[in-house]
């Protein structure tokens, strides 16, 4: 990767100068206190600078084109690393940053209240926001956690600019699915690893209900990336830990807050599971994510997390109320950035059927017969990228679910 431009030095004097002043025998969460405590007492301007240099990292992220940062802790061995187009590479820099240095560095960017929710959890989830007089506001999503007892930072860019809804590329029936102007309530999931593009996903789906529909959306999320700009509905934005205690208190409370859509950033557990299907079995639209590679995986994922005295009652439920699931993965393609692959399910009354009957094995066959209806799978849909010039024969094996049926897809060409 090219040489940074960015001066490593101003940081270099305050971090190197108060990390040195710290006894030797301060460890662990004891050494971060100390670091904590005389951040906050160190003159305002010099916190200022030590927040314009990471400042100045992320906003070379715009140069690279990267969606992730990496700072600090062992494993970043002194270097800042960058995600460009699926790839993570170290930066160029005229020296590199002591472990010690990176802490302090990174304890500025915390408030009080952080860095004790970071003691307690090991962990901490929050955004991170860049304002600037007469220029575009960036918002980032960080997680700070611990490497070896030294502080680790990972920030992903928020893009600030939807993507229009038609760029998700899905059939008439399946947007009328996501639309609260057709269907008034039902779960839809997007699903994906990290890293998928499951967030921007969900703000255009988001975005295209705000510009069409009088409604009043409530947004729980952790945490809080873009920020929707109320037009015809009202717009909330409830960031875990910050506004709400939890996913599951948030859309508790949603439900005395006259919503019409609820999104449910991550279904994470079984008692945020519960409550997203009980809230849309009460009459609402919602929204919420997975971490899941499949429609047929999302539902086992799904009835997996809940006892196994309750999975018929929760089977019967997911039944009642599930009414689309897009699956999604960004695959390298051949101009070197990436694309979007998905697998879309609209569920119908036989897949209605094959759930409450604890037959999902048998929703494949479905999604491969729906493309009437806007279905497709994962392989079909990695087999059209590559059959319209975007991706390698490699890379639709690569990311296909389901190698044997990529493989009958490219033989019936031969």
């Amino acid at each position: 990767m090219e040489t940074a431009t960015i001066s490593l030095k101003p940081i270099r004097d305050i971090c190197g100068k108060l990390a040195g002043e710290i006894p030797e025998s301060f460890k662990g969460i004891e050494y971060h206190r100390e670091i904590g405590r005389r951040v906050n007492e160190l003159p305002e301007e010099s916190r200022k600078e030590l927040r314009k240099t990471l400042d100045g990292f992320l906003l070379y992220m715009e140069k690279l084109e990267a969606s992730d940062i990496d700072l600090g802790g062992y494993g970043c061995s002194g270097k800042i690393w960058y995600r460009v187009f699926g790839k993570k590479s170290p930066l160029k820099t005229e020296v590199d940053l002591p472990i010690k240095e990176t802490d302090v560095l990174l304890h500025n960017a915390l408030t009080n209240t952080q860095r004790e929710e970071l003691f307690e959890n090991k962990n901490l989830d929050f955004s991170y926001t860049i304002k600037k007089p007469e220029e575009k506001t960036r918002r980032y999503r960080a997680n700070l956690y611990f490497d070896l007892e030294s502080l680790a930072l990972n920030m992903r860019k928020i893009d600030t600019e939807i993507r229009p809804f038609k760029d998700l590329g899905v059939h008439p029936e399946i947007a009328k699915a996501l639309s609260l102007k057709y269907y008034k309530y039902g779960l839809t999931l997007v699903t994906g690893i990290t890293g998928s593009g499951k967030s921007s996903t969900l703000d255009t789906i988001i975005d295209a209900n705000n510009r069409t529909v009088d409604s009043h959306i409530v947004i729980i999320a952790s945490p809080v990336e873009l920020i929707h700009d109320s037009m015809r509905s009202v717009v909330r934005h409830r960031e875990v830990g910050r506004d709400v205690t939890s996913f599951k208190n948030g859309a508790v409370q949603a439900l005395r807050q006259d919503p019409d859509i609820i999104v449910i950033g991550e279904l994470r557990d079984p008692e945020t599971i519960m409550t997203t299907l009980e809230i849309t079995d009460s009459g609402h639209k919602t929204f919420g994510t997975l971490h899941t590679s499949s429609a047929m995986e999302s539902i086992e994922r799904i009835l997996g997390e809940i006892q196994t005295e309750e999975q018929d009652r929760v089977r019967n439920r997911l039944a009642d109320v599930l009414t689309c699931v897009i699956s999604q993965k960004l695959v390298a393609s051949l101009d070197g950035k990436r694309v979007l692959a998905k697998e879309v399910l609209l569920v119908t009354p036989s897949v209605r059927a094959a759930i409450r009957n604890n037959n999902v094995n048998e929703i494949y066959q479905m999604l491969a017969e729906g493309s009437s209806m806007g279905m497709c799978t994962m392989e079909q849909d990695l087999k059209r990228l590559y059959d319209s010039g975007k991706i390698s024969k490699e890379e639709a094996f690569n990311n296909a679910n389901n190698k044997k049926r990529i493989q009958e897809l490219f033989n019936e060409l031969d």
